[in-house]
């Protein structure tokens, strides 16, 4: 039988029930998957160490032979570990241990020869020891059957190490792809490259790119192919995008005309001067609300940049104009909030905005519906129905909507949507704009705002068929919140600094981190306890006089938001709290922000979450309570007191920590070799260029069937909102 791309990896050699369950956690079903399963490093032979070579402290990579596997659990800690002996080819040997990763006693077979790569730490008897090692199984033939561990063959530089899985080893995929190299399947597939680009960027063609990533002769051949790789990935990525992106720009939208007269007049009731960001990105706004095409833009602000008056000023803009050749009514926005506690508090912003115009806005939320103004109380809201929201949303006389994902349910419809806001880390897909609009070939202008900071490349990429405007300045009078690392023993300062704030009139905020479990609700266990037992401790033996209110996700959203409104009317001088209060939370008298476990923070993170206390002009302060055991931890912090800004820690994360985990998990849907990619600037802007390039001249690319099947063999793999 000849072997295909898409011939099933079952059909080319004989599975196990191990293997088969294993491929399938990996994603991997045919020839074509395991092509493209890329090794995460190679070993560098020459990097090996010798046993009796090691210093303490140090990273290292040492081969040879495990035995001794065995389970226990530390003698006070109770915490579960594995521990191994490992001999190299001297004949010394070294003790192993995993902690909190029992299971690998179990994973690794006796007296199996393996490369181990970890830190050295040094134990009470003097003796080195390698903690929670990362392990690869050493390949046979034709690796290590004529050479020795340090000894590379001549035609390879170094064997390509693959993320395993339990029942498919690195070993396995390795001689798995030789097969299938051998059988000639690389000449049956096509490139989805055109050739006009592969020659313009100096980039190997498909069938020596597989080769070199997967069997490289020597170092620079595996890092051209997964350069190539890295552009195929993000050319896919902006491809689709702009896909989106020229179909978007083909429907009806409304044409919100330029009056600065009208625009002028609703920021001159603002008790501030619009800065130079924030007028820059409106201009941005209004000439592609003017431009007869639907708008599609990403405000990107730092924190405490003044997102939301851009927002209410777009909004302000589209109500104010008609819709299509009539006299009467006005256009509506829906602007969605990722949470019930900030779709509250932009409602009331925005009453505070507009409520000089007499127009009605209302909150629709999981918990209730409310509109603005309210015959009992004209300065205030009122509880209403939500058949009654929804019936005056749909016949129109609702022109501002303000609400969380319930407003993309079916029974949501507008009559004239003119403008759609998302607000924070939640955006709509094009289906979802769609769904909002409800009307065949009519579809709103759309505003996406984020305060997470992230680098140019990456929103380059994901947010491919956006537009970009950048806020990156702070109101005046703002002033850099004072951010101080705080050792143990150092805390009782701290604690009477803002002991001082609270007496004089301010609040704090008290952050427990999160705790990373695999059990999801035992995560939230942990949480709640963490928040509840510092908040019982803070007010028994520190600030035994003040308020404390406790803030966590297992909370009930009514509850929440209790929480939030005590706070913010000063009900509570200090909130604990999980990273809950991430995002989005606006309370101005809240001037110092307490930060437990701050190294298990991002940097980005860490911005946002100082971010809740840079609301107004007085003084602020950050504390970093911080275990940092290792000089990487303090200069990671270092940087983060030392940035200007939030893009440049988005930058730094980016380098420190790899992209995945600017948000603190893996959420683009990006692999990892795209994800280095997103570090050459020059690279993504090439591949958006290409992408933008083809898709105006044939967007179907029924021109380019290659690409074309290679985007819709792709599409699942993509970021999705």
């Amino acid at each position: 039988m000849s072997i295909l791309p898409n011939t099933p990896i079952a059909h080319v050699t004989k599975l196990s029930d191990a293997h088969t369950k294993g491929l399938a956690r990996l994603g991997i079903n045919t020839v074509y998957d395991l092509l493209y399963y890329f090794p995460v490093r190679y070993s560098d032979v020459a990097a090996v160490r010798l046993i009796d070579q090691l210093q303490q402290g140090e990273t290292v990579t040492l081969s040879g032979t495990l035995s001794g596997l065995k389970t226990k659990k530390g003698w006070k800690s109770k915490i579960p570990m594995a521990e191994a002996v490992l001999q190299d080819v001297t004949g010394e040997t070294i003790k192993i241990v995993w902690f909190n990763q029992a299971y690998m006693a179990k994973m690794i077979p006796q007296n199996t020869p393996v490369q181990l790569t970890g830190k050295v730490s040094m134990g009470k008897n003097g003796k080195p020891y390698l903690t929670n090692p990362e392990h690869t199984a050493i390949p046979e033939l034709p690796i290590d059957t004529h050479d020795s561990l340090f000894g590379a063959s001549e035609d390879q530089f170094g064997f390509p190490l693959y993320r395993e899985t339990k029942g498919v080893t690195s070993k396995w995929i390795y001689h798995t792809l030789q097969r299938i190299f051998k059988s000639g399947v690389l000449d049956a597939i096509e490139d989805p490259i055109p050739v006009d680009i592969l020659r313009r960027y100096h980039l190997p063609g498909l069938k020596n790119s597989l080769l070199w990533i997967h069997t490289p002769k020597k170092e620079q051949d595996a890092a051209v192919a997964r350069k190539r790789f890295a552009f195929e990935e993000v050319f896919l990525i902006q491809l689709k995008k702009q896909q989106e992106r020229y179909y978007f720009e083909q429907q009806f939208s409304y044409t919100i005309a330029n009056n600065k007269q009208r625009d002028d007049a609703f920021i001159s009731r603002f008790p501030f001067q619009p800065t130079k960001a924030q007028t820059d990105a409106l201009s941005d706004i209004m000439r592609d609300m003017a431009s007869g095409r639907p708008m599609s833009r990403l405000i990107e602000g730092d924190v405490g940049s003044g997102k939301t008056f851009i927002a209410a000023v777009a909004s302000s803009a589209v109500v104010h104009t008609r819709p299509n050749d009539k006299n009467f009514g006005s256009l509506q926005v829906a602007y969605m909030a990722p949470t019930e506690i900030l779709a509250t508090q932009l409602y009331e912003n925005f009453i505070q905005y507009f409520k000089h115009t007499g127009l009605q806005i209302v909150l629709l939320t999981g918990s209730g519906c409310r509109k603005f103004p309210s015959k009992v109380n004209p300065d205030g809201w009122t509880t209403i129905s939500r058949a009654q929201a929804l019936k005056w949303i749909k016949n129109g006389e609702v022109p501002i909507v303000i609400g969380t994902h319930t407003l993309i349910q079916k029974k949501v419809e507008f009559k004239h949507l003119g403008l759609v806001i998302i607000d924070e880390q939640h955006r709509f897909g094009t289906r979802q704009r769609m769904q909002l609009a409800k009307k065949d070939g009519h579809i709103p202008h759309y505003l996406s705002m984020t305060a997470t900071p992230i680098p140019r490349t990456l929103a380059l990429t994901i947010y491919g068929d956006l537009d970009l405007s950048v806020v990156d300045t702070q109101p005046p009078g703002r002033k850099p919140v004072i951010t101080t690392i705080v050792p143990h023993d150092k805390r009782h300062e701290s604690y009477a600094h803002i002991q001082k704030e609270l007496d004089a009139g301010r609040q704090a905020y008290v952050i427990c981190p999160r705790i990373d479990e695999p059990d999801p609700n035992e995560e939230v266990k942990l949480q709640v306890k963490s928040v509840t037992a510092e908040a019982e401790r803070l007010k028994k033996e520190v600030f035994k006089h003040a308020h404390i209110g406790i803030l966590h996700s297992k909370m009930t959203k009514q509850k929440k938001e209790d929480v939030m409104q005590q706070f913010a009317a000063h009900e509570l001088d200090i909130l604990v709290a999980t990273s809950v209060v991430e995002v989005g939370i606006n309370v101005p008298n809240a001037t110092n922000i307490i930060i437990e476990g701050a190294e298990r923070f991002g940097l980005s993170q860490l911005h946002q979450l100082r971010g809740r206390v840079l609301r107004s002009t007085h003084q602020a302060y950050c504390y970093l309570f911080a275990d940092a055991k290792s000089q990487k931890t303090v200069d990671r912090l270092q940087s983060f007191i030392k940035a200007k800004n939030g893009f440049e820690l988005a930058e730094q994360d980016l380098m420190l920590r790899g992209a995945g985990d600017l948000g603190g998990t893996k959420q683009w849907g990006l692999s990892d070799l795209a994800m280095e990619a997103i570090k050459n600037i020059k690279m993504v802007e090439a591949a958006r260029t290409e992408a933008q390039r083809l898709v105006l001249k044939n967007p179907t690319l029924m021109q380019h069937p290659n690409l074309q099947a290679a985007v819709q063999a792709r599409r699942g793999d993509f970021h999705e909102e």
